[in-house]
């Protein structure tokens, strides 16, 4: 046992030498305390350091966050902007166009009356629509070839009608199928046969379109020659050379339009109205140069 020694894990020391050992522990006991003010300092100036990191790495994120979703706003909103719906409303099937935003819609209508014509409500009138309601398109094609067989199933029934009104009810939905540029070459063909089988309504549309024309055309010039104006005079001229045959040529398209190509129009009908103007000029002249003749040749002897 070590009592009057100081026992170490190096030998045996005397009493004597232990002032120095506590001597050499208090200067030990000094050193930690000036390194714990310096680790102080450092790891203060370490955790700014390492807070100011964070923020700026937070923010980073953030700002990421921020600009991926708004492009993800963006490009869904670019995407909505260009799709078209079908809406069924109060009978009739309405063209709706997404909004410049993420969600909603509203009626479709394009400046161009051309357009306009083409893409307005359309009444259903018995037609089930319930797949084109449910459906969308991202392409205004896409929207043209399904919209087209509803036209057609509209217009068949009605050109193959006899009754005018009904005709031009068909040929109202033919052009409205026209104005689509996006269908198909398919349906192109079918929308081809269907204006060959009314091309005799269009032509009589035209007649009477030609009709109004020359009628109105006449009404004028008329106006101008009993004016005081300086084309007066030839006012005057163009109508002495254009109304007679003017006159004739809107009479004959009256007649073709609403007599010959009417309803009751039948062969029966218009058979005699064509030989009556021919048996007038035959019997006049004839007959009154033979009577002439024969008391000259009777005389002469």
């Amino acid at each position: 046992m070590c009592d009057a020694w100081v026992c170490s894990g190096v030998g045996v020391y005397p009493w004597a030498s232990v002032p120095q050992v506590k001597r050499q522990g208090q200067k030990s006991a000094s050193r930690p305390s000036v390194r714990r003010a310096g680790d102080m300092n450092a790891s203060g100036q370490q955790g700014f350091g390492y807070r100011a990191k964070r923020t700026f790495t937070r923010l980073i994120v953030f700002t990421l966050i921020l600009g991926l979703g708004g492009l993800v706003v963006f490009l869904l909103s670019q995407l909505n902007a260009r799709t078209f719906t079908l809406a069924l409303v109060d009978g009739q099937l309405v063209v709706m166009k997404g909004r410049n935003a993420p969600a909603g819609s509203v009626p479709y209508r394009p400046g161009d009356p051309r357009l306009a014509d083409a893409y307005a409500p359309i009444p259903v009138e018995g037609q089930d629509v319930t797949s084109l309601a449910l459906r969308s398109f991202t392409e205004r094609d896409e929207l043209d070839r399904a919209l087209f067989p509803l036209l057609e199933n509209l217009a068949r029934p009605r050109i193959a009608s006899d009754e005018p009104a009904k005709v031009d009810q068909g040929l109202y939905f033919l052009r409205r199928a026209e104005k689509l540029s996006g269908i198909t070459e398919e349906q192109r063909l079918t929308l081809q046969k269907l204006m060959t089988d009314v091309a005799y309504y269009q032509a009589r549309q035209k007649l009477e379109d030609a009709r109004r024309l020359v009628s109105d055309a006449l009404t004028q010039l008329k106006m101008a020659a009993e004016s005081q104006s300086r084309h007066a005079r030839s006012a005057n001229q163009m109508l002495s050379v254009v109304t007679p045959p003017a006159r004739e040529l809107e009479e004959a398209l009256r007649r073709a339009v609403h007599t010959l190509s009417g309803p009751q129009g039948t062969p029966e009908q218009a058979a005699p109205e064509t030989p009556i103007p021919a048996p007038a000029p035959t019997p006049t002249a004839p007959p009154q140069a033979p009577a002439q003749a024969a008391p000259d040749a009777g005389g002469a002897p």
